[in-house]
């Protein structure tokens, strides 16, 4: 559960940086201020670290319950 809500932080800070690239527009410095408003920079933080800690999602073995069915070839 805590890998999804990370990820979810994730792909809400990339929409973010796709609305500045595209637009210059930053949806968090908007809803709260601006950029350098205490509660954007603790989103900001938030959304780092939600990253930081996908890092690791990459180097988890996947473990499924299909993952021992072998695969056959036709």
């Amino acid at each position: 559960m805590f890998d999804k809500i990370c990820l979810a932080l994730v792909v809400v800070g990339a929409l973010n940086w796709g609305l500045v690239g595209l637009f210059q527009f930053d949806l968090v410095a908007w809803l709260f201020g601006s950029s350098a408003a205490l509660l954007s920079r603790i989103v900001y933080i938030v959304i780092a670290l939600a990253g930081i800690w996908c890092v690791t999602i990459l180097f988890k073995r996947i473990t499924t319950k299909d993952s021992h069915c072998e695969v056959m070839d036709h």
